[in-house]
C-alpha cells in the first residue's frame, strides 16, 4: 500500500471515530429548540413547557429561541439550512410542514427533503361553537340548517391559512354546504362575537372556547379531531355527528435538519417521548388545550406525508389563501 493510501486510510479512520465518539458522548453543549412564532403563541407555550424537563433528561440546556415570521417558515428555514449535528431542532407545525407547501410555492425548503422528523409532540383539537340562540345543536342540525340558508351563515377562526380556517374549509367541503368566512386575529374575539351572536358558528381551539362553553355562553356542536377531548368527552366529534372520515386538528411536532445520524435522532426521541409523560409535561399541555401525542420518527414521518396532499386539496378546491 502506498504512502499516500495509507495516510488517506487513517485520516478517513480518524474521521470516522471522531464522529463517532461525537455521537455516542451527545450531547457535549447547550441545544436550540427553534420556535418559528413569537413568545406567547401557543407552540411557543408547549416548548416552554417541555424545555426544563428536556434539560434535566439530556442533562445541557435545551434553549427555546423564538424565530416568527413569514407564516412559521422563517424558523423552519433556519432549522432545516443548521449543521446536521443534533444542536438544532425546529418545533413544526401542521403550516409550517404541511400546508405552507402549497400556500407558498417559492417556500425556500422542503418539509420532506431537507427537515427530519423527531417525534410528533401534540395535537390541538378545535370545536364548532355556536351561540346559544342559534337553532342548531347537533352537526346534523347545523348542516340542515346552512343548506336551508345557503351562504347566510357566517363562520369565523383565527386568521386566513389556519389549522381552523382549512378546517372549516374541509368541513364546508365535505357537508357540501355554503358558509360566509370571518376570519380574526385571533380566536378570543372569534369567541366573544360567537357569544354576542354577531356569528353563526366558530372554529375555535378548545382552549379559547371551553370556559364561554361551560359558562353558557356558547354551545359546542362538535370537537375536530379524531378523538373526543379530554377536556370534554362529553362532546362527538365531527366523524360521530354525521361526517364520517372528518378529522381535522392543529398538530406540533419535532424536526431536524437532514442528514441528522440516525443515532442522535433515536436519542432525542427517546427524551421527548418520555418528557411528553411527565405529568408536569402533560398538565401544562392539556391547560393550554393541547393532547400530548409522541411517536416514533417513522409515525411522525407518515403524519407529514399525509398531511401535505389533503391540505393541498382543501386549499385547491375551496381557494383559500394565508395572510
Amino acid at each position: 500500500m502506498g504512502i499516500v493510501r495509507r495516510v488517506l486510510l487513517a485520516a478517513c479512520t480518524a474521521l470516522w471515530l471522531g464522529a463517532a465518539a461525537a455521537q455516542q458522548n451527545y450531547p457535549t453543549r447547550p441545544i436550540r429548540l427553534m420556535v418559528p412564532f413569537p413568545p406567547g403563541d401557543s407552540v411557543d407555550l408547549l416548548a416552554r413547557a417541555m424545555e426544563p424537563v428536556l434539560t434535566e433528561r439530556l442533562r445541557h440546556p435545551v434553549i427555546v429561541e423564538n424565530r416568527p415570521g413569514a407564516a412559521g417558515g422563517t424558523g423552519m428555514d433556519a432549522v432545516a439550512k443548521s449543521a446536521p449535528d443534533g444542536y438544532t431542532m425546529g418545533l413544526g407545525t401542521d403550516g409550517n410542514l404541511a400546508a405552507n407547501v402549497t400556500f407558498f410555492p417559492k417556500l425556500s425548503y422542503d418539509p420532506l427533503t431537507h427537515l427530519e422528523p423527531v417525534s410528533n409532540v401534540a395535537f390541538i383539537p378545535y370545536l364548532l361553537v355556536a351561540p346559544p340562540k342559534l337553532p342548531a345543536n347537533t352537526l346534523e342540525e347545523v348542516i340542515a340548517l346552512a343548506r336551508a340558508k345557503p351562504a347566510e351563515l357566517l363562520i369565523g377562526f383565527g386568521g386566513n391559512g389556519t389549522a381552523m380556517h382549512l378546517s372549516a374549509e374541509l368541513f364546508k367541503l365535505m357537508a357540501r354546504v355554503q358558509m360566509v368566512n370571518v376570519p380574526y386575529k385571533g380566536n378570543a374575539q372569534v369567541v366573544a362575537d360567537a357569544a354576542a351572536g354577531r356569528l353563526s358558528l366558530g372554529m375555535v381551539d378548545a382552549a379559547s372556547s371551553l370556559a364561554a362553553v361551560k359558562a353558557g355562553k356558547l354551545k359546542a356542536i362538535a370537537a375536530s379531531s379524531a378523538k373526543r377531548v379530554s377536556a370534554a368527552p362529553e362532546l362527538p366529534t365531527f366523524a360521530e355527528s354525521g361526517l364520517p372520515g372528518y378529522a381535522a386538528a392543529g398538530w406540533f411536532g419535532i424536526v431536524v435538519p437532514a442528514k441528522t445520524p440516525a443515532s442522535i435522532v433515536l436519542r432525542l426521541n427517546a427524551e421527548i417521548v418520555a418528557a411528553l409523560k411527565r405529568a408536569e409535561v402533560r398538565d401544562r399541555f392539556l391547560a393550554a388545550g393541547a393532547e400530548p401525542a409522541p411517536s416514533t420518527p417513522a409515525e411522525f414521518g407518515e403524519l407529514i406525508r399525509a398531511e401535505i396532499p389533503k391540505w393541498a386539496e382543501v386549499i385547491r378546491v375551496s381557494g383559500a389563501r394565508a395572510d
